[in-house]
C-alpha cells in the first residue's frame, strides 16, 4: 500500500488525523479489491471458492477425500494433465500427491498387451485405495487395464565371516 505523506506545511494535529484516517480506509479497500485475487489460490481459498476452481479444473471430491488431498489435486490438476499418459509423468503424479514411489510396468511378456502393473507397498496400497482409483480413471492412459501389485519389503540380515581354518590329516602307521 502506498503510505499517504502531507507536505510539511500541511503536517499539524487536525491533518494527522486525517491524514490517518484515510490511510486506514484506503488500507481496508485494498484488502476488499486483493479478495478475489487471493481466492485463485487453491492452497488458502475458502471451499465453496476451491469447489469452483475443482469443477473448472474437471477435479471430483471423492467419498472421505481430505480437505488437504483435495486441495492439492485442485493446485496440480494443470500439470498432472500433461504429464498424463506416459509412465514418468504417472510416477510425477504419484508422487506430487503424495503416495509415494511405485514401479511402472508395461507389455510384460506372457501378458496381455495392454496390462499395466502398478507396484507400490501395502501400506500405500492400504492408505490409498480410492485416490489411486480415482488417478488411474482421470490420468491412466485409454485402453489399458491397471493391476494394483504390492510390494512387500522383508528384512533380512545377512552376516559376513571370516573363516579361516585349517586343516590336516595326520596318518600313523605301526
Amino acid at each position: 500500500m502506498i503510505k499517504l505523506n502531507l507536505k510539511f506545511w500541511l503536517a499539524g494535529t487536525e491533518l494527522t488525523k486525517l491524514k490517518d484516517a484515510a490511510q486506514s480506509w484506503w488500507e481496508k479497500v485494498e484488502g476488499w479489491l486483493r479478495w478475489p485475487l487471493l481466492q485463485m489460490d487453491a492452497d488458502t481459498c475458502h471451499l465453496i471458492v476451491l469447489d469452483l476452481l475443482a469443477w473448472q479444473r474437471d477435479i471430483t471430491r471423492f467419498k472421505g477425500e481430505p480437505e488437504a488431498l483435495y486441495r492439492l489435486r485442485v493446485k496440480f490438476a494443470f500439470i498432472n494433465a500433461v504429464d498424463a499418459g506416459s509412465t514418468a509423468g504417472m510416477k510425477r503424479i504419484l508422487i506430487r500427491l503424495g503416495v509415494g514411489y511405485v514401479e511402472i510396468e508395461e507389455r510384460m511378456p506372457d501378458r496381455d498387451w495392454d496390462v499395466v502393473l502398478l507396484r507400490f507397498s501395502d501400506t500405500q496400497l492400504s492408505q490409498n485405495p480410492e485416490l489411486l482409483r480415482v488417478l488411474i480413471q482421470q490420468y491412466g492412459r485409454t485402453c489399458r487395464r491397471y493391476d494394483f501389485v504390492t510390494i512387500t519389503s522383508v528384512p533380512m540380515g545377512i552376516a559376513l565371516v571370516d573363516f579361516n581354518d585349517d586343516q590336516q590329516t595326520l596318518v600313523a602307521s605301526l
